[in-house]
């Protein structure tokens, strides 16, 4: 068996380009809101409260710090990549290329481990802000229906309804889709600016008092939970089949959203421990809350608003990136043909979004969102780590291949994203790898099972051999 059969990456933009049924209409500008919008959402305005209360206290900020210079690494080898490879897939397609078959496969499964969970995730911290504006409202809508049956209720219908309303946007179309994230996120980025504007005037150094209750090891547990809140520059690659110039801007709008999210989340993190107790912060809308305990109500409904409009585009991105890693591992056989099939007008994988999406609801409604959470992070990680080895490979291997842009300093940036990843991955509970583990083994039967039967490659080589 030959496991570690590769496409070249002249084979894959080749491709691309003939078998492609995405349209292009992606810019510079659209990507850059795209991964804000990807960025900003549940990190800030949900896991920013559990994290502080949990692991972390006022030195947050630190592991916000931390996780930033390991998105940055990553950033880097990913901007690389997108540049060669503007094709449909992200770290699939890259590791596609410089490690071979099996190790493209388990990034793809890990792929769909980050990119699923996240966007059940997302629809969950969606749902928390939701009846937190209800109420202010006067409207109190039942637990039951409400929260999942691990957190207190029966089923969370609220996150269900969103996820199932996203599917539908996205099923539209790609432009479509981007108009509707451009204009929230600059809903969501008011939003952040009014927290920081209204709530600095209210910072107690007090508050930050002890800084690090939890010591180092609470700041890297931290970091390894907030590590969350930066997943989203990645799917920005996914995008590259959809983009008009795709060497020029998908490095672009990868490193610019990353840039933007990390300033805005130090500077958000400190005035929030700041301006309220991190002991009281232990909940799913910890800003809306910061707001209400400083007396800022009418701000506390415009942060719940932006909220609701930012994580929505958490959502939208997420589900989007879902899809088109679906779309290439389904045109390179390694999944069934209906993930890879477009609809005739709209352009966009249908079929897969829509099961996609009607996965992601259901796993939204059941599922409480630590537990999801901690799962989209261990996927992430790995899938930063192949990505940067991937890097390193086809420098060596592959010198002479022309890169829009460059990662700087190979092989060191790439080794120390690889190195941060593995050591945050090392840090998150033993229940998450056990859990992790389980899901890579499903992932080998399926492949051994359909996938490597299936497989282009493995056609073509019959093909030849005959």
């Amino acid at each position: 068996m030959n496991l570690l059969r590769k496409k070249s990456i002249q084979e894959l933009i080749l491709e691309s380009q003939q078998k492609s049924g995405l349209k292009k209409a992606l810019g510079a500008l659209d990507l850059t809101a795209l991964g804000i919008g990807a960025i900003i959402g549940t990190g800030i305005f949900v896991l920013t409260g559990v994290a502080a209360a949990q692991y972390a206290g006022p030195a947050l900020v630190l592991s916000f710090v931390f996780s930033g210079i390991a998105c940055a690494f990553a950033a880097l080898v990913y901007a690389e990549f997108a540049s060669m490879v503007p094709v449909a897939g992200s770290a699939y397609t890259y590791s596609y290329a410089a490690l071979g078959e099996l190790f493209a496969w388990i990034i793809g499964w890990d792929l769909m481990l980050e990119y699923a969970l996240a966007c059940s995730t997302v629809a969950i911290g969606w749902s928390g802000y939701f009846v937190k504006l209800l109420e202010g409202l006067g409207v109190n809508l039942p637990a039951w229906g409400t929260l999942s049956a691990g957190s207190g209720g029966l089923i969370n219908i609220p996150a269900l309804v969103i996820a199932l309303l996203i599917t539908w946007l996205l099923s539209l179309g790609v432009k479509e889709s981007t108009r509707v994230n451009n204009i929230i996120v600059a809903v969501k980025l008011f939003a952040v600016l009014v927290f920081i504007v209204v709530a600095i005037f209210y910072v107690k150094p007090a508050n930050w008092h002890p800084f690090m209750p939890y010591g180092w090891n609470g700041v890297f547990r931290g970091a390894a939970i907030v590590f969350f809140a930066y997943i989203g520059f990645d799917a920005v690659s996914t995008a590259a089949e959809e983009v008009k110039n795709p060497q020029k801007d998908l490095p672009r709008g990868i490193i610019a959203s990353l840039i933007v999210c990390t300033v805005l989340y130090i500077i958000v993190t400190a005035i929030l421990t700041g301006a309220v107790s991190y002991t009281k912060l232990n909940v799913s809308a910890p800003i809306a809350l910061a707001l209400q305990l400083i007396h800022q109500n009418w701000a506390a409904g415009i942060i719940s608003i932006g909220a609701l409009g930012g994580i929505t585009t958490v959502l939208l991105v997420m589900l989007y990136g879902q899809t088109r890693v679906f779309y290439a591992m389904s045109r390179d056989g390694l999944l069934p043909k209906i993930f890879s099939e477009t609809h005739p007008k709209h352009k966009t994988p249908n079929k897969s979004t829509w099961l996609t999406g009607i996965i992601v609801a259901i796993v939204a409604g059941l599922t409480p969102i630590d537990i999801l959470a901690e799962m989209v992070n261990i996927g992430t990680m790995s899938a930063f780590v192949f990505v940067s080895i991937a890097v390193i490979v086809l420098r060596k291997s592959q010198p002479d291949l022309p890169r829009a842009f460059r990662c700087p300093g190979v092989p060191v940036v790439p080794a120390l994203a690889a190195l941060f990843s593995l050591f945050l991955m090392f840090k998150l509970p033993g229940a998450t790898w056990i859990r992790f583990v389980v899901w890579l083994f499903i992932g080998f039967i399926i492949y051994f099972m359909y996938g490597y039967k299936h497989s282009a490659l493995n056609k073509t080589s019959k093909v030849n051999a005959d």
